[in-house]
């Protein structure tokens, strides 16, 4: 029995093993041009951009009447949580899809062009939706931040050939989505998208990429984060202060340490893959928070 139990335990570990070099060397960036890897990235891309516009339209655009195309100036909503949001969004898509080339092969002319491009065009095409719905608009507000998420990823690669500042996004829970739970979401996974009073986003910035000849440690960064509070309506204070009469509109500026997860070394591509998707999350850590209102405060683990 136990030679039988040790031969399987063998069986599985040459399995396992074989299995996850099979994985690794399939992430494994190619050292030149491997055109049935860059048609998969260019076919797969262009497909899910597709169903991802079609389910929108059909899941969120389609309870509206539709106008005319119309724009909007909505800059003033939400105290801008939105638009830093655009600039999170258009700056991971496209880095994620200048990422996908790189692993196909593709010059990092090319990975710039079409790839790191690629969230400034999906936002773009969505934001054209919003201008032919009743509902909504084309905000030229949210373009710039779109295109501000593209320069924020570009402007890098070509000045220092690596991402020394990233966008980062944390979430916790508050009491204000359920006071209007149609708007500000009723569901955990709907808070997460739709509570911008929960929502921070960070600018993290790697330390020992700025300091190369220090002893810091590769991974530790320091973040700035922006976010903001007291608000169940974009920007319309008599129904604010009828949910909640004692709250006043407020932003919030936090420091805080973080993670450079892509700065682990490790050879295995399998953990630099996840490493990669994972590092948009802000690590928890303590932060100190400085609010428009002139108060402050420090949190031991802030998220």
């Amino acid at each position: 029995m136990k030679k039988k139990l040790l031969l399987l335990l063998i069986i599985l570990n040459v399995s396992f093993s074989h299995s996850q070099s099979t994985v690794d060397s399939f992430l494994t960036p190619s050292d030149t041009l491997n055109k049935s890897r860059r048609n998969v990235v260019i076919i797969s891309e262009a497909a899910v951009a597709g169903v991802a516009l079609v389910g929108l339209n059909q899941l969120w655009y389609a309870d509206y009447p539709r106008s005319d195309f119309r724009i909007i100036n909505d800059n003033a909503e939400w105290n801008q949580m939105d638009k830093v949001g655009h600039v999170f969004s258009s700056y991971h898509l496209g880095r994620l899809s200048a990422e996908a080339l790189q692993w196909s092969g593709v010059s990092k002319k090319n990975q710039l062009i079409y790839g790191a491009t690629s969230g400034f065009v999906f936002l773009t095409a969505v934001e054209v939706f919003d201008g032919y719905s009743s509902q909504w608009g084309f905000s030229y507000g949210d373009l710039v931040a779109n295109a501000g998420g593209t320069l924020l990823y570009v402007s890098q690669e070509l000045a220092w050939k690596e991402q020394r500042i990233v966008p980062k996004f944390s979430f916790h829970t508050t009491e204000y989505a359920s006071a209007r739970p149609n708007v500000l979401g009723s569901t955990f996974s709907e808070q997460i998208l739709k509570d911008y009073n929960g929502q921070t986003y960070w600018l993290s910035a790697n330390i020992h990429s700025f300091f190369k000849q220090s002893k810091i440690p590769k991974w530790l960064n320091i973040a700035v984060g922006y976010g903001a509070e007291a608000m169940v309506t974009g920007e319309d204070d008599l129904v604010n202060t009828i949910f909640f009469p004692q709250r006043e509109r407020t932003r919030q500026f936090y420091l805080s340490f973080d993670a450079d997860l892509t700065k682990i070394k490790t050879k295995s591509h399998v953990l630099k893959t996840l490493f990669s998707l994972v590092n948009t999350i802000k690590i928890p850590a303590p932060a100190f928070e400085i609010q428009s209102a002139g108060r402050s405060k420090f949190h031991f683990l802030y998220f």
